[in-house]
């Protein structure tokens, strides 16, 4: 959920002092309805298939126009309430020609079987089946019926290959969020290999260092440090990195080189994310820092690390990007440096969208290679 709260390496100096973990997706619970009494009901078998099979094929061709052919009037959703479960067992039981048969056809039970075709039959107010031995037939009225259940039935066939083909294509657009320093540092050589792996993909990046709300799909997979709370996400913790404060040699000496923390006491830092948050998190290190000691204060990873290398003060930049820089040097080498964490975070859409998983896994594999 977004908070406003701020990520990265300002952030991390007060995530690094708390407890890993990561929480799993949530469930989704799919609630059932029984049918009432319908009127009508041949006339909306009629009008109802060619909705549904006239919206499957405009969608599988790629046309803009969905048309709806109307025969002996439009659907009525106040008074339809047909389950399909229910046409579905009676067209099961049809072809069968026994419940056993269609019982184990469906995994269902015979009597649940017998119930659902009952139940249907009461809809209706007609009669499908008649006894013959050890097997059914159709009734006269059924025999008229199957044909437009038939259709239904290869309608919704085909709804759920066009939906399995959807969730399964890798193709598409996806939408990455991380922080500033993580999308213009680490991020690029990775997307680049993304695209030539995957060119039907499109990237949609979001580099900022608030926490964006994958729940609303702000985002579809976020780069964090910090484990995030919400059940309904799924994480993982994909590696660790490591961060120290940097400065320019000329700023530096003008502080008598310092050794460590309790040297830093009246140092200048050029401070980053909201000022409360860094001025804790520096606490967390031991450095009761005043807040005169932070003249200049920025929301902009890059502007902070421009400033930086400026002389302006001390500022904060993982070991990758601080120590590859030659304007600046570690302000405390001999010093531990912060460690935090690295979680990839995503939506319940890992488990149903191909295209989501195959990026999930790229970016997993790509950043604990890095650590």
């Amino acid at each position: 959920m977004a908070d406003g709260s701020t990520d990265g390496l300002s952030g991390a100096l007060l995530q690094a002092v708390l407890a890993d973990g990561g929480p799993t997706s949530g469930q989704e619970d799919k609630p059932g309805r029984e049918g009432g009494e319908g009127s009508n009901v041949h006339d909306w078998l009629i009008s109802g298939v060619v909705t549904l099979v006239t919206y499957s094929y405009s969608n599988a061709r790629g046309t803009s126009e969905i048309r709806s052919l109307r025969i002996q009037g439009c659907m009525d959703w106040n008074v339809t309430q047909l389950d399909w479960n229910r046409i579905r067992a009676f067209l099961a039981t049809a072809e069968a020609g026994s419940l056993s048969a269609a019982a184990r056809a469906l995994g269902l039970t015979q009597p649940t079987l017998g119930r659902q075709i009952a139940a249907l039959e009461r809809e209706l107010g007609v009669a499908l089946f008649e006894r013959a031995g050890r097997g059914l037939v159709l009734t006269p009225t059924a025999g008229a019926l199957l044909e437009h259940v038939r259709t239904m039935g290869e309608a919704a066939g085909r709804l759920a290959l066009a939906a399995t083909g959807q969730s399964q294509r890798i193709e598409g657009p996806i939408r990455i969020t991380a922080t500033e320093a993580c999308a213009a540092h680490v991020l690029p050589p990775i997307i680049a290999r993304l695209r030539a792996a995957y060119p039907g993909i499109t990237v949609e990046m979001r580099a900022t260092n608030r926490t964006v709300d994958l729940l609303r799909r702000e985002a579809d997979i976020a780069i964090r440090n910090f484990d995030p709370r919400e059940p309904e996400l799924i994480a993982r913790k994909v590696g660790e990195d490591r961060g120290r404060p940097y400065a320019t040699p000329g700023y530096l000496s003008k502080l008598g080189r310092p050794r460590a923390w309790d040297d830093l006491t009246q140092a200048e830092f050029v401070g980053f994310g909201e000022t409360s948050d860094f001025m804790e998190g520096m606490r967390a290190f031991g450095l009761h820092a005043m807040v005169r000691q932070v003249p200049v204060h920025v929301d902009s990873y890059l502007v902070h690390w421009e400033l930086v290398k400026e002389g302006v003060g001390i500022g904060f930049n993982t070991d990758a990007v601080g120590d590859a820089e030659p304007r600046v040097c570690r302000v405390l080498p001999e010093a531990a440096p912060i460690v935090f964490p690295i979680w990839l975070v995503t939506h319940r859409e890992l488990h149903t969208s191909r295209r989501v998983r195959v990026v999930f896994d790229l970016l997993s594999d790509a950043l604990s290679l890095q650590r």
